[in-house]
């Protein structure tokens, strides 16, 4: 008998905007995101996935909320100083198309820029299913960047 009331629970829990995004929906959901990602916060960050998210980042393959959270922490050990920026491409009933670009250095000090492309996918309680990433990383000097 727990199964349906949990269930309800979790689809009582929504996460807006909702599909399928308008513009301005979609444009909000972006921008939820960037800010997210900005605190660099593993916990904050994962909640906005699903429990069983699917993700492809470079060449790594992640599984689940509790494995996306590991990730993250990995991530911002290694790249200090984060800063991201994030735009919408396109947008469809629950999927979005999303270019960005972050600025980051690791231990020794060296700066990088990393831009791509990333395709979303989100559940009816606007949830991210899915997250497909590509991503190219540029060895910049620390006067030629441009977020901060």
């Amino acid at each position: 008998m727990t199964a349906p009331f949990l269930k309800i629970k979790i689809m009582e829990n929504k996460r807006l905007p909702l599909p399928p995004f308008t513009l301005e929906s979609a444009l909000q959901k972006v921008q939820a995101a960037e800010d997210a990602w900005n605190t660099k916060d593993p916990d904050k960050v994962s909640l906005a996935y699903t429990i069983d998210t699917e993700w492809r980042n470079r060449t790594e393959f992640i599984n689940g909320r509790e494995e996306v959270k590991e990730f993250l922490k990995r991530k911002w050990e290694k790249e200090l100083d984060y800063k991201l920026k994030k735009k919408l491409w396109e947008f469809r009933e629950n999927r979005m198309a999303v270019r960005f670009e972050y600025e980051w250095h690791d231990p020794t000090g060296q700066w990088f820029r990393s831009y791509g492309n990333e395709l979303w996918e989100f559940d009816e309680n606007g949830y991210m299913q899915k997250r497909f990433a590509s991503i190219n990383d540029l060895p910049i000097k620390e006067t030629e960047r441009k977020l901060k």
